[in-house]
């Protein structure tokens, strides 16, 4: 007996890293002092040294039961973008600039060149946010995963100066709220999608004129990084007062916890048009508004409290960057919660 006969085979984890370092290296930054392979990922604060007072922010995440969608679909490349998102964007919210990213890959055998995909994806995603990969885990756990699937989860870390930390507490009454858009579902209320829409390829590779793809293509689109928008809208000379990730509990649970007490966010659904897979999604699974909101983001993945006078200028250095914003509600006096009119 070995431990290859007991289904752990130790020449494919060599394989995967050998693999996955191309990918790797496309992260790079200044300040990585170690490379793939070492027991920890070695970072120099140089930084972020020039700061009058340095703040770490964290984010820890995974890609949930959208992983189901990406095992039918045998596409594995962008489910890492999903895992950087979900970390780097609850960094982003702070005001924070993400330094590096740390993954974690448990899989029930050890396909190097599956996971050699599922790295390109999380590299994709560090390039996008400009967060170095500098190191992460490959698990192979025969007997606890079935042999073709795996769970995928991450780790951000990133850095803000203190007196620059996004906290929501001078949010007051007339302030307007922004809204960024979304990709589409991101990584969120899956276990939702696939009770609604069958999960078989035929299914999957139907196309619908009104997404314009097909019905697959439009659920595994990756997680939109809005590290470059937040930016943007920084290097513009605005202050955003708050900012709120739209991700599982939708509008009602998220865009509370960037509020101070007394203020109550109110949000116009007609204020932009909602994306078609959304409007899919509810008719065929019978679904009420109220739950819809609850648990996707509807088109919008992150929402700025802003002063009216910075408004313009928010939506510009957004636009800037490539992306698309609104003017989706306003901030006035009440108990503090998400109002949806």
């Amino acid at each position: 007996m070995d431990y290859k006969k007991a289904g752990v085979d130790i020449e494919a984890g060599y394989e995967s890293v050998r693999l996955m370092k191309q990918f790797v290296e496309r992260t790079n930054r200044p300040e990585v002092l170690t490379g793939l392979g070492g027991f920890s990922g070695a970072f120099s604060a140089n930084a972020f040294k020039d700061m009058e007072e340095p703040t770490l922010v964290s984010g820890t995440d995974g890609v949930g039961t959208k992983l189901k969608l990406a095992f039918l679909l045998d596409r594995h490349d962008t489910v890492g973008i999903d895992c950087v998102a979900m970390c780097v964007n609850d960094i982003a919210c702070a005001g924070g600039e993400p330094l590096f990213f740390l993954d974690y890959i448990a899989c029930g055998k050890n396909y190097p060149e599956k996971i050699a995909q599922i790295v390109k994806g999380v590299a994709e995603g560090c390039v996008q946010s400009q967060a170095a990969l500098i190191g992460g885990e490959t698990a192979e756990m025969p007997g606890f995963y079935p042999e073709d699937e795996y769970d995928l989860a991450g780790f951000a870390v990133g850095v803000v100066d203190k007196k620059d930390l996004i906290t929501g507490q001078s949010i007051c009454p007339g302030d307007v709220l922004v809204g960024i858009a979304s990709s589409g579902v991101h990584s969120n209320g899956f276990s939702l999608v696939r009770k609604v829409f069958d999960m078989d390829r035929e299914s999957l590779d139907t196309y619908y004129d009104e997404l314009g793809e097909t019905l697959g293509e439009a659920l595994i689109r990756p997680t939109k990084i809005y590290v470059k928008a937040l930016r943007s809208v920084k290097e513009a000379g605005v202050t955003i007062k708050g900012c709120s990730h739209i991700t599982g509990g939708g509008f009602y649970e998220n865009v509370p916890r960037m509020l101070p007490d007394g203020v109550k966010a109110v949000i116009r659904r007609d204020s932009y048009e909602v994306p078609v897979i959304f409007k899919m999604l509810q008719a065929k699974g019978e679904i009420d508004d109220h739950m819809m909101y609850n648990t996707y983001n509807m088109g919008i993945g992150m929402v700025m409290a802003l002063d009216p006078k910075d408004v313009e200028a928010a939506i510009g250095a957004v636009e800037a960057a490539g992306e698309k914003a609104f003017v989706i509600g306003t901030v006035e006096n009440g108990e503090k919660s998400a109002e949806l009119v």
